[in-house]
């Protein structure tokens, strides 16, 4: 346990949960040998650190540790950067370029975001773990290198090798140890002792005070999802102590700057209702915001078009869009009803404790006069004026002249 907090201090790890401390003993026992590590976890979480640690206490110390993020580098160039190429391989190569693999020789190189890996990468890739030999991209001679692979992703690897997106003999060459980085929010006891490490950082950085957490906020901090994880806790630190005037923070504050604020995120809570919730449920509740919103955007149209009645400022633009808009809503609230709401009521009656779209179904609408009535209203005060000239009406609503008749024809007017 002594020589595991010493390994924390010395590369700056936080916590105590129990999972944190598995990983990092695992990465103790393979650091002295040379055998191949997976690091998996969500983004986040702080993978990186795992390799550093198994390069530090391997033989390869004195030799070179090169990081290399996979998914940053363009499908085209990325054998080029590991591999190296021979000048005239293709259009810009100037000169011959050692890759990443040969610069480490004898060292340790960390592939992070592996899952991102183009197939034919892959085999190249293989081939290095298999027998340690490659090829410079144009190149025909075969070279050797004596490195050290570590590799990282945020990737489900099974579910990649499902979709032939990932080769199932590589993940098995990589992964002859595989060490688990927990998410942060199954690590509850370490996130305020993080969240106080980072903001003594910042305030520090900042020259200001440090940033504190009432007991609300202490709550809420602990039971957020932290989808972003440690980054997202260390940021969350930072806009804390550089925008907050007051040096204790309340809850009500801190909700503010934690984004995704839905019930089944904020807080993490899993139940076993949330468990068995099915798809339909998800299609349900986009349902209910879509007929909340079409549904408030009708009823602002109806009062506009009931204002503009009233004043009399029914001009022929305002009038063309009128009888357009009349026509839009119209065949969107018959699609409502003939599809939207129908689909609702077949499904079952449960729902999603605190969903945020349930009141959808108990919207008040406040109607002065209906669209429909508007628009005929509308037809028929313009013939009035004209005297019956179809043509005349037509060209005072803005409309031609075919339109009106089938709108006479249509509310037999």
């Amino acid at each position: 346990m002594s020589q595991l907090q010493s390994l924390k201090q010395r590369f700056e790890i936080i916590g105590n949960d129990l999972k944190l401390n598995r990983a990092l003993e695992k990465a103790v026992q393979v650091g002295p040998t040379d055998i191949s590590v997976l690091v998996t976890g969500e983004s986040g979480v702080g993978k990186e650190v795992v390799p550093k640690i198994i390069h530090a206490l391997s033989h390869r110390k004195h030799s070179k540790y090169i990081a290399v993020n996979c998914g940053a580098i363009p499908e085209g160039t990325i054998d080029s950067e590991l591999f190296g190429h021979e000048k005239g391989a293709f259009t810009g190569a100037t000169q011959t370029r050692s890759g990443y693999f040969e610069e480490a020789d004898g060292g340790t190189i960390f592939l992070d975001e592996v899952g991102e890996l183009p197939l034919t990468t892959q085999v190249r890739l293989l081939r290095v773990l298999e027998n340690g030999e490659f090829l410079k991209v144009g190149s025909s001679t075969v070279q050797k290198t004596n490195v050290r692979i570590v590799a990282a992703t945020n990737v489900n690897m099974q579910e990649a090798i499902s979709k032939n997106k990932f080769r199932e003999d590589l993940y098995y060459r990589l992964s002859t140890v595989e060490i688990e980085i927990p998410p942060l929010r199954e690590r509850k006891e370490d996130i305020h002792l993080l969240f106080r490490k980072f903001a003594s950082d910042f305030a520090r950085k900042y020259n200001m005070p440090t940033i504190r957490l009432d007991e609300n906020a202490v709550h809420l901090l602990e039971t957020y999802y932290w989808p972003g994880n440690i980054r997202q806790l260390r940021n969350t630190a930072e806009q804390l102590s550089v925008l907050e005037k007051e040096r204790l923070v309340e809850g009500t504050t801190l909700h503010h700057y934690l984004p995704d604020r839905v019930a089944n995120r904020l807080p993490a809570i899993i139940n076993k209702n949330t468990e068995q919730t099915s798809d339909f449920m998800h299609e349900r509740q986009i349902m209910y915001k879509y007929l909340h919103d079409l549904k408030k955007d009708v009823t602002d149209l109806k009062r506009i078009v009931a204002t503009m009645h009233k004043s009399g400022e029914t001009g022929a633009v305002d009038a063309e869009e009128i009888l357009i808009a009349n026509e839009v809503a119209q065949r969107d609230e018959n699609s409502l009803n003939k599809t939207i709401k129908p689909a609702l009521l077949e499904m079952p009656a449960a729902k999603i404790e605190n969903d945020p779209y349930d009141y959808a179904e108990d919207i008040a609408e406040e109607e002065t006069l209906s669209l429909h009535d508007t628009e005929i209203e509308l037809i028929k005060k313009s013939l009035e004026r004209n005297r019956g000239k179809r043509k005349a009406a037509a060209q005072e609503l803005g409309i031609s002249e075919r339109t009106l008749y089938r709108k006479i024809k249509q509310y037999d007017l």
